[in-house]
């Protein structure tokens, strides 16, 4: 990475670290515990931020997709793959506290549920789109055929937002334009923005530097294919 590009990933790592730290002390210092699920619904602020980081990390993995398909631009193709590994943690992240937070509720570690069981196959879309990225060499082919499943991807992400609207499920109710009847405390609410908000950060600060040092990798290897040429 470039000295810019280090400077750019220290800031947003910092600014990250201050949006947790209020974050935290806001969801355990100022948030009210919920009255019938009580500590446990404090991973909600956990949970939900990492769902919409993921969602968001993988609508970039899908407009790098289209734009490498209509460019053919390498860097389009490193900017989809890098957002596609954090998300992928995020999504992962998802499908742990999730689980955490069912087994007091529901009394289940697991239910098949339309938007538990659509957000598995998200995860094993991604896995697949690292799994095809093994296993081609790089090259263009690598880039196209992780492009069109990068866009297939993402379609499985409206499902997932509006699974709870479209199915009746064991999952909650949106909480946040839910409609009469949902909605947060004005201190949950706050607490929550925050959290949204440090996750954002972060994802951005990943993606920096997991691109940078994609960049970086890639220029090495432009730099070795020449010294090969040349001996």
């Amino acid at each position: 990475m470039s000295g810019r590009s280090d400077r750019r990933v220290g800031i947003l790592l910092g600014a990250a670290v201050l949006f947790l730290a209020a974050a935290l002390a806001l969801v355990f210092g100022w948030a009210p515990e919920e009255r019938t699920m009580g500590p446990i619904q404090k991973i909600f602020y956990i949970h939900v931020p990492s769902a919409w980081v993921a969602f968001l990390a993988f609508f970039v993995v899908f407009a790098a997709s289209i734009a490498y398909l209509a460019a053919r631009r390498e860097r389009y193709d490193r900017i989809a793959a890098s957002s596609a590994e954090v998300g992928l943690l995020f999504c992962t992240l998802v499908l742990i506290t999730g689980p955490i937070w069912a087994k007091p509720v529901w009394g289940v570690w697991w239910t098949w549920d339309p938007r538990l069981t659509s957000t598995l196959v998200l995860w094993f879309l991604y896995l697949g789109y690292f799994a095809l990225r093994s296993y081609l060499p790089p090259g263009s082919r690598r880039s196209a055929l992780s492009a069109v499943l990068g866009v297939i991807g993402f379609l499985d992400v409206p499902v997932i937002y509006f699974s709870i609207r479209w199915w009746r499920n064991q999952h909650p109710s949106p909480v946040l334009a839910g409609g009469e009847g949902s909605g947060l405390d004005p201190r949950m609410r706050l607490a929550f923005f925050f959290s949204l908000a440090a996750f954002t950060v972060l994802y951005a600060a990943l993606l920096a530097a997991r691109l940078g040092l994609a960049e970086r990798r890639a220029r090495a290897e432009r730099l070795l294919d020449e010294w090969r040429e040349r001996t």
